[in-house]
């Protein structure tokens, strides 16, 4: 596997840590070991996460055609725009980001708190957008661009999730990677992966990154989507040229890719009360925030498959912590009384 022959430009700290979870392993019973990595704390710029790590990799792409101007779309809330408006600000860059009304959530500040706040701190053109939930190209964001083109700038593309982009999935092979020297200075390996999937390339990343050492399928996608034929069919062919593109030596097949259904529920960016119990047992017993679009669900799924037995006893099991907690601010309503 060859990911060094592409330019990586840092964004975050370096390794972000991984933290036992021991409380909350006890409360759940004991017998299946749970571990969180910490990617919510991976770079100064707003807060980081995944999309951070991603932008790594196309970031160089954009310095180097001389972009002035990064182009992204998410939802309101979305942790993608927050990030690259944040890597923007820090590269010098100009940003314009479209957020759609990707959830039926109607918080009264739900458009003025958390990450779109933040975007506009940072000095973002952010532009609502009435549109619906959508893991595709987006007319809004095609025609954001042709605005940046129309003024005379160079815009730079980067689709929702940096998901769509061919370098996407370049972050998450790399993650693969820094766990197998972290778990070489743990002593073991990490029998499952928990992750959160909507747009598909952190999936993805990490499939083909464990892939390398035979644990594709221990990548445990929990779907937040609500889509999930379609994000399964994304995270399969994100992955297979990710795979081709980082010279894998092997195909990546459809039971490479694992993607729990059962936790969407009742869409994405609306959380079931099992959602919410499971923010508030992970807060209470680690002191660690999830939120109710990404995090929370995945928490909920992994807290549901242990109560249902279904890692085995001893199991050494790996919660990837995206990021996302500062969307909680746009649920104030759900959580006035914690």
């Amino acid at each position: 596997m060859n990911l060094e022959r592409f330019p990586r430009h840092s964004l975050t700290f370096g390794p972000s840590p991984i933290q036992p979870l021991k409380r909350l392993s006890a409360h759940l019973g004991g017998e299946v070991e749970l571990y969180a990595k910490r990617e919510d704390c991976n770079s100064g710029l707003a807060f980081g996460g995944n999309k951070t790590r991603k932008l790594e990799y196309l970031i160089p792409q954009a310095l180097a055609e001389g972009c002035d101007t990064l182009v992204s779309i998410g939802g309101v809330q979305s942790n993608q725009t927050r990030q690259v408006a944040a890597v923007a600000a820090h590269l010098g860059l100009k940003c314009v980001l479209v957020q759609e009304h990707w959830v039926e959530h109607n918080d009264a500040v739900c458009d003025r708190v958390g990450n779109i706040q933040m975007s506009r701190i940072l000095g973002a053109d952010v532009r609502l957008d009435p549109a619906g939930f959508d893991i595709g190209i987006r007319p809004s964001w095609e025609e954001a661009l042709a605005d940046v083109r129309r003024a005379g700038g160079k815009p730079f593309p980067i689709p929702a999730g940096c998901s769509e982009h061919p370098l996407g999935g370049l972050g998450y092979v790399g993650f693969a990677e820094e766990v197998r020297a972290q778990e070489a200075a743990l002593g073991f390996k990490f029998d499952y992966i928990v992750v959160c999937s909507v747009t598909g390339s952190t999936q993805a990343g990490m499939v083909v990154g464990f892939a390398a050492d035979g644990r594709a399928d221990r990548v445990i996608g929990i779907d937040a989507s609500g889509t999930p034929e379609q994000t399964h069919a994304q995270i399969l062919r994100i992955a297979q040229s990710t795979a081709k593109l980082v010279e894998l030596g092997r195909e990546i097949r459809a039971e490479d890719v694992v993607l729990d259904t059962r936790y969407a529920a009742p869409a994405y960016g609306l959380p079931s009360e099992d959602t919410l119990e499971a923010i508030r047992l992970c807060a209470r017993q680690e002191g660690m925030l999830t939120d109710p679009v990404y995090e929370g669900k995945s928490m909920h799924g992994m807290i549901d498959k242990v109560r249902r037995g279904e890692f085995p006893a001893g199991s050494k099991v790996l919660y990837a912590h995206l990021g996302g907690v500062p969307a909680l601010n746009a649920y104030s309503f759900i959580f006035r009384n914690g």
